[in-house]
């Protein structure tokens, strides 16, 4: 079965894929039409909420919205089951708590991904690059998909197919640390002091490449092949010393699991089922600290005094009917939207969805049609509802 990224209207020409619309990606301002009413998307480019956001966008699905919040593969949420006429208010809000950027035109293009377990410094990185994004024009020429990655060295989220990665390495020597920024299988050391400026001078890169294909890429891996991305340039231009690294190697990171973190202090991690929550378990949240809202559905809440602290969250995070067990069977069961929300959607697939015991441990994806919206990367079982009740499995394995 041939995948289906996803992504639609690329069509074949020759060696080349090529867009034929422009980016429709929808974001908090501009909000996308589904059956179940408007969709805003909020971008997180550092991935934490503060407690008065939290309770702002728990607010704000209850009375805006359908009263839950959905959890994106990128990190972000989503608001369903809007209004019509809700646009300038839903703004209004978002923008009081702090959820905007005050360029609001670049709001769609912090796309980022961090590592929920970053310490300060490379977190940083993600505040200094979302700066550096929302204060160039040119940036507003990235799509609404093109990804940043900003990895601790853990290879977490390296590991989710961006488009331009910020890979901290361990300190060299005890005055500096050092970061690989890597598009393809391009990576170049770089000075951590100048990380974020090298991933905004790589996204120029791609960018520069993309005009010279002609052919409408809105991501990396969309370039035609043999096309050059003329990151060793950029970097220059930018007067950013850097190093070539051929045939560097990202550390073979995964999903945070669910279950207590760290141990000093400790923390905890739990999972959205299907990568949805309601308001009450939202707000079953707090209180914390802050609230890291991770790649895989899930939230990371920091900093308990003691591990038994830790635990009593975590069991009440399971009475509130988080996934907080890496056992559990739910543990890489993901949806689509499905019916009622898509037109596109043959099935109900969030009612149908169901843990499947396969060989491997492979991720499962429930798709209401053969897009496949929000599938995993790399290996997974892929459930695709063919009519009204009925699916076909099959296994999807990356290509190239």
């Amino acid at each position: 079965m041939p995948q289906d990224r996803g992504e639609a209207h690329i069509r074949d020409r020759g060696p080349d894929r090529v867009r034929d619309r422009g980016d429709a990606c929808p974001g908090a301002l501009r909000l996308h039409r589904a059956d179940d009413g408007a969709l805003a998307r909020l971008r997180l480019p550092t991935g934490v909420l503060t407690p008065h956001q939290v309770l702002v966008l728990a607010e704000t699905a209850d009375r805006l919205g359908d009263g839950h919040l959905s959890l994106t593969s990128r990190g972000n949420l989503e608001l369903r089951g809007l209004g019509e006429g809700c646009g300038l208010g839903l703004a209004e809000l978002l923008r009081d708590a702090g959820l905007l950027p005050d360029s609001e035109r670049h709001e769609r293009v912090r796309n980022m991904v961090v590592s929920p377990l970053a310490g300060a410094e490379v977190r940083a990185w993600s505040v200094r690059l979302d700066a550096l994004l929302c204060a160039e024009e040119w940036t507003l020429e990235l799509s609404g998909r093109f990804l940043f990655a900003v990895d601790d060295g853990r290879g977490d989220v390296a590991a989710l197919a961006p488009d331009v990665t910020l890979l901290a390495e361990p300190s060299r020597t005890a005055l500096a640390r050092t970061a690989l920024v890597r598009v393809g299988r391009a990576a170049y050391r770089v000075a951590g002091a100048d990380a974020p400026r090298a991933a905004l001078a790589a996204a120029e890169a791609f960018l520069a490449a993309a005009r010279e294909a002609g052919t409408g890429a809105w991501r990396v891996r969309e370039l035609p092949t043999g096309q050059d991305v003329d990151v060793a340039g950029h970097l220059r231009r930018a007067s950013i010393a850097a190093e070539h690294v051929p045939d560097a190697v990202l550390p073979a990171g995964g999903a945070l699991a669910p279950g207590l973190i760290g141990a000093s202090p400790p923390g905890v991690s739990v999972l959205a089922r299907l990568g949805r929550v309601t308001t009450a378990q939202f707000r079953a949240l707090l209180p914390a600290e802050e609230v890291r809202v991770t790649p895989w559905r899930g939230f990371v809440l920091p900093g308990f005094p003691d591990r038994a602290a830790a635990e009593e969250r975590l069991h009440a995070l399971d009475r509130a009917g988080f996934i907080t067990r890496a056992d559990s069977p739910w543990v890489g069961v993901t949806a689509c939207t499905g019916r009622p929300g898509c037109a596109k959607s043959l099935a109900d697939v969030r009612a149908d969805a169901r843990p499947m015991a396969v060989d491997g441990g492979l991720p499962v994806h429930w798709s209401g049609c053969a897009r496949r919206c929000g599938h995993p990367q790399g290996a997974w079982v892929d459930v695709v509802a063919t009519a009204e009740g009925a699916y076909q499995t099959t296994v999807q394995k990356p290509t190239g």
